[in-house]
């Protein structure tokens, strides 16, 4: 059947409106939005795949069905009521506008949305399209930001925002309770009105660390307040970028720390009051170590960096009846004030034993019977007795760590092998002591185990770095006093230690190279024989000059002199002289008690003299005690030996 003109001109414009469905088909797939398209009853006509996606539903199962099946029930009948009204004033607007909107999904879940309404004429009638979008992540994101808001608003710490020049840009009310500011006081203001002077090159520093992205936690400094007032601020400060991720500013939180830093300072006096305190109670527990005239020795005692400070370290030096020298160091388990007060009876209990002459095995085991009637105590003690003349130790040690002896100049170390036995207050042990020989010069180390003992390290790895220490000292011929300090330091420098800390250095004296002694009794006619004693015993020795010779001469009928008088008759007297490489001592034994005293002599005194000549003429003088009396000695410097 042939086709007129009238018929080709129905078919393109047939064709032109498939063309055009197909396009708007292909624009409403394209939206973003789920797109919808009722009726002027409210059926569905239309909805692209965002729709099915968003509320769950086949597209099928959509066209058709009242568009209130995407609404949740409770909002049904307005719904319906605001859709007929929109329908009597069509117009492009969103809808409920300041009200919330839920969209249904199929599942029944419920979702927030924003909806905007356009209307579409169409000859049959009016078509609404409405564009729903799901805002759940926004309105989380806006929750999120309002909560932060509420914080940053509320908190009670200081907030502020600032540029990198310093000017401020935002101030919580936190800041205006701290600072006394105002808000529009501060914001636009620098930072410097909250500086003191002396913290501007603090503010430079921690400026120039949040410019390069760090950011400065719990930082305690200083502020100043509204009216000049100063403020212990504990700050926080964290780099503030913009969206290409540059550094343009800086959130700053402070809190309050006034009340703190004013009871952390009354709480530090306090502590060092009670450390003074119980460091002054030690000490006098501890007592200061006699002074033993021709013996060198230093010691170094660091209380515990835990607790109180005290503990139960302790040492000695005694000088012993016949002119031997004891050391004593022992340590208390345990730290504070017990500990301290069983230290310093067994301090004094050890003292005594030794002036008694208790051996060092028998003092041990003395020691050992006090400390088991003492509840819950173990004590090491180590108990060393040095007699020079022979140039020999004899030592006994409970459980306590080894004596080091360097070698002088440095050239070699070692741990002395004294029997060790189990510490005090096991009971029922045996102590054994040994005896050495000890080289002239050498240098004896008394340590606790404060000084090597730490949580993360061997103890024997670490007694040889204290060997390592003494050596290096030795051979740079440092001073025992010295040598304490820098062994100490070195030892100590990885600031792992919290136990009291002793270390005790002994030089060995000197081994005479001739001795000479004679007991007489305590008779004038005695004074005469002492002086040609020691004139003879000297001659046997060569002494170099007669200037000596005759000092000696003097100076030992002067003591001979005084031991005799003050004797009175009772027992003997000893005379004993000592030949060393660069000296001559004299020693006068008597059964008197009595301290000898220089004194000055009246014109008309016959006596009061001897001491002075003493004092005059020879290098160094000196008395110390013995068992039953005292010994007074001389010591003279010959031009040559």
């Amino acid at each position: 059947m042939p086709f007129d003109g009238e018929d080709l001109s129905v078919a393109d414009g047939a064709s032109e409106l498939v063309d055009a469905e197909k396009r708007f088909r292909a624009l409403l797939e394209a939206a973003p939005d789920a797109m919808v398209i009722v009726e002027r009853t409210g059926r569905i006509l239309l909805v692209n795949a965002q729709t099915e996606s968003m509320f769950g539903y086949a597209r099928g199962e959509l066209l058709g069905q009242p568009v209130e099946i995407l609404v949740p029930p409770r909002f049904r009948a307005p719904h319906q009521s605001h859709r007929e009204g929109y329908s009597s004033h069509p117009q492009v607007r969103p809808m409920g506008a300041g009200l919330e909107l839920f969209g249904l999904r199929k599942d029944g879940s419920e979702f927030p949305v924003e909806i905007s309404l356009s209307p579409l004429q169409e000859d049959d009638g009016p078509l609404f399209s409405a564009a729903v979008r799901d805002v759940t992540e926004r309105m989380a994101a806006d929750k999120k930001i309002r909560d932060l808001a509420a914080i940053v608003s509320s908190s009670q710490d200081a907030i502020i925002t600032k540029t990198l020049d310093g000017r401020i840009t935002f101030w919580n009310m936190g800041a205006e309770r701290l600072y006394g500011y105002q808000e529009s006081e501060a914001v636009g203001r620098t930072m410097a009105m909250l500086m003191p002077p002396e913290r501007y090159d603090e503010y430079s520093r921690l400026i120039h660390r949040l410019a390069s992205g760090e950011q400065v936690e719990h930082v305690e400094t200083l502020r100043v307040a509204k009216g000049g007032r100063p403020v212990d601020v504990d700050v926080t400060l964290s780099p503030l970028r913009d969206a290409a991720g540059e550094v343009v500013g800086a959130a700053a939180i402070a809190r309050d720390i006034s009340e703190l830093s004013r009871a952390q300072r009354e709480l530090t006096a306090l502590y060092q009051q009670q450390q003074h305190i119980a460091l002054t109670l030690q000490h006098a527990l501890m007592g200061t170590p006699a002074r033993i005239p021709g013996l060198q020795s230093a010691h170094c005692y660091l209380p515990a960096t835990a607790g109180a400070g005290v503990g139960g370290d302790w040492f000695d030096l005694v000088p012993l009846p016949d002119g031997r020298i004891g050391v004593l160091i022992g340590d208390v388990m345990g730290r504070g004030l017990e500990a301290a007060a069983v230290m310093g009876q067994l301090r004094s209990a050890a003292n005594a034993l030794a002036r008694a002459g208790a051996s060092p095995d028998r003092l041990m085991q003395i020691l050992d019977t006090i400390v088991a009637e003492l509840p819950d105590q173990l004590v090491t003690c180590s108990y060393l007795v040095i007699d020079a003349d022979q140039g020999k130790v004899t030592g006994c040690s409970a459980g306590h760590l080894p004596t080091l002896v360097v070698t002088e100049g440095g050239r070699g170390v070692y741990r002395l092998p004294v029997p060790t036995s189990v510490p005090l207050g096991v009971g029922g042990s045996v102590y054994r002591e040994a005896r050495f020989s000890i080289p002239s010069g050498a240098m004896l180390a008394f340590y606790t185990d404060g000084l090597v003992e730490t949580p993360r390290s061997d103890i024997d790895d670490r007694i040889d770095a204290l060997a390592a220490a003494l050596c290096a000292s030795a051979a740079c011929g440092h001073s025992l006093d010295l040598t304490v300090k820098s062994v100490v330091d070195t030892v100590t420098a990885d600031g792992d230690w919290c136990d009291d800390v002793t270390l005790v250095l002994i030089r060995m004296p000197e081994t005479p190279t001739e001795t000479a002694a004679v007991d007489l009794p305590c008779k004038h006619r005695s004074v005469a024989v002492g002086r040609q004693f020691a004139v003879e015993t000297v001659d046997t020795w060569e002494c170099p000059d007669t200037d000596t010779r005759d000092t000696i001469e003097l100076l030992t009928s002067e003591l001979m002199t005084n031991a005799v008088r003050h004797g009175r008759g009772a027992g003997s007297v000893t005379l004993r002289l000592l030949c060393f490489h660069d000296r001559l001592t004299v020693e006068v034994t008597d059964h008197s008690s009595r301290e000898p005293r220089a004194r000055t002599a009246g014109v008309g005194d016959e006596s009061g003299r001897g001491l002075m000549l003493v004092e005059a003429l020879a290098q160094a003088w000196g008395t110390r005690p013995t068992g039953g009396g005292k010994t007074v000695w001389f010591t003279v410097v010959p031009e040559r030996v």
